[in-house]
């Protein structure tokens, strides 16, 4: 993963169910100007997915506040993602999830971000692209772990704030608490604080 860090995302054109449900052909390209979270979930109609794909879009003003596009994607056929925002939450759907859902039935696209499981499934891959297309940040979780939406968030306001200030975010760091100067007497100023 770490191979893609510092990368242009490997661009793709895919056919993706739409937030009104429509299909539509989504380029990865075209959001440039937006930061992009690209999330990978192995399958529709499965378990662990269905909480994580909710919580993103629980989370989705957050993100369109902070000029960031949510896109899921899978192995899964867009008629499939269709059938599964059309199946109620409280029978193992999703609901109307207002971001993309791309369909990887090919599986290469997948493949091009190294989260291609077997040949089968994806694996719970996150990208988080900057608005020139260039991969900040990668996580890749096995099958039944769940990612953390506030931690994407958290990641995304690191980004954000070292682009508009310079300055470079310490562990466990939140939007609006003390960051560094990237210099050794700014982590020394730093840490002296926090004894």
């Amino acid at each position: 993963m770490s191979a893609f860090v510092t990368k242009e995302a490997p661009d793709f054109t895919a056919q993706a169910v739409m937030p009104d449900n429509s299909f539509a052909e989504l380029t990865l390209s075209s959001y440039r100007g937006q930061y992009v979270v690209l999330f990978f979930y192995p399958l529709d109609f499965t378990f662990v997915c269905p909480s994580e794909i909710i919580a993103f879009d629980k989370a989705l003003s957050k993100f369109e506040e902070k000029n960031a596009q949510v896109i899921g994607i899978s192995v899964d056929s867009h008629y499939t993602h269709l059938a599964w925002k059309n199946t109620p939450r409280n029978q193992g759907g999703i609901g109307q999830v207002q971001y993309p859902l791309v369909s990887d039935l090919s599986k290469r696209i997948s493949k091009k971000y190294g989260v291609l499981l077997g040949k089968e499934v994806a694996l719970r891959g996150l990208f988080l692209i900057d608005k020139e297309g260039i991969i900040r940040h990668a996580l890749v979780n096995d099958l039944p772990l769940g990612r953390s939406v506030d931690e994407v968030l958290r990641i995304l306001d690191a980004l954000q704030f070292t682009e508009a200030y310079g300055e470079v975010c310490p562990a466990n760091w939140h939007q609006g608490e003390a960051a560094m100067k990237p210099t050794a007497a700014g982590v020394a100023e730093y840490l002296a604080k926090c004894e």
